[in-house]
């Protein structure tokens, strides 16, 4: 069984294997937990950058620290095991809490399903199969203020209990785990995609310069300006003025995300050191085309933006960059 999930600050996607009894074995719930620590891990570098830029981002949502999913999302034969793992005493369930922020400290924690936000009751299931219950959860959060405190019902094995969650404002990304063995990563406006395989071959500290560089496309509007500019996304995307403004944007992108780093207290010299090193070494996929830079370009780009620092820049910083989210691609 497959199905979607999606967290305030991560989302993905998650094969579950149907069980023929109510019991789910031992070696099943072993694989329950090892994604849902992925999932954990990566909703944790991804809140970290959301919430370290939201002076960044005019667009800011509560980025509290969930990762949740929906009952629906999964088959109907296979929602009982489900339950039998995640809970599930409402259409929504707490996946896991991201270590830290603001929903750790207000006591929040995995498996407990969500009843009310704000006194809104949450959407209830709708069949099976489909993630509409979920984006219409994600769509109720959103809509709250960022700079009021945020009041949850929650529910586990039928008892209600309420808690206070403090204003953590974040920049509007939802962050999603992809399945597969193919390293992997982008970025549609809303979503940054990467792939499970950064979190095999990589520490968290190189997977942030993937995340960051990804959630810099959301931020300067890449998507948005690229449809604007009327460049092609098929077999055209690489050749011409349209791989210029794909590379452009990927450049500026790489520059970006210097700031997110280190506004998100990382050592911005990561992403030169895994462009020089371990990003040098994989073939294929984003990291060669004619739409990027080379990575020995990458890190060198990279490096310059580090140099142009200000002295003393405060912590965060808006970088000049920002003034280019709005400016037509040529």
């Amino acid at each position: 069984m497959t199905r979607l999930r999606r967290s305030l600050a991560c989302a993905a996607m998650l094969a579950l294997v149907p069980l023929d009894g109510s019991a789910i074995a031992a070696t099943d719930r072993a694989t329950l937990e090892q994604l849902r620590r992925g999932d954990v891990r990566l909703a944790a570098i991804g809140h970290r950058l959301a919430t370290g830029n939201a002076v960044l981002c005019d667009d800011r949502v509560p980025a509290i620290g969930l990762v949740v999913h929906a009952i629906d999302q999964y088959s109907a034969d296979e929602q009982g095991d489900a339950r039998a793992v995640f809970g599930f005493d409402t259409a929504v369930a707490i996946e896991g809490v991201v270590p830290g922020s603001a929903a750790a400290r207000a006591g929040i924690r995995p498996d407990e399903s969500i009843v009310r936000v704000n006194d809104r009751p949450i959407p209830p299931a709708d069949g099976a199969g489909h993630v509409r219950t979920r984006d219409s959860f994600v769509a109720l959060l959103d809509a709250q203020p960022v700079d009021r405190p945020l009041r949850l019902t929650l529910r586990r094995a039928g008892r209600d209990r309420a808690v206070v969650v403090p204003p953590s404002p974040g920049c509007r990304s939802y962050f999603e785990l992809r399945p597969g063995p193919a390293l992997d990563a982008s970025a549609d406006g809303a979503q940054v995609q990467i792939s499970g395989a950064f979190l095999d071959r990589f520490s968290d500290d190189q997977v942030a310069v993937v995340v960051a560089h990804e959630l810099a496309h959301n931020i300067l509007r890449h998507r948005r300006r690229l449809d604007a500019a009327g460049i092609s996304r098929g077999v055209f995307r690489e050749f011409g003025r349209n791989g210029r403004l794909f590379r452009a944007t990927e450049d500026e992108a790489d520059r970006l995300s210097v700031y997110l780093l280190r506004n998100a207290g990382w050592d911005p010299g990561l992403a030169v050191r895994f462009w020089q090193g371990p990003g040098a070494r994989i073939a294929g996929g984003i990291f060669y085309s004619r739409t990027h830079s080379s990575p020995a370009r990458r890190a060198e780009l990279i490096a310059q933006e580090i140099a142009a620092l200000p002295a003393g820049a405060p912590i965060p910083y808006r970088p000049p960059l920002l003034a280019r989210q709005d400016a037509p691609l040529r």
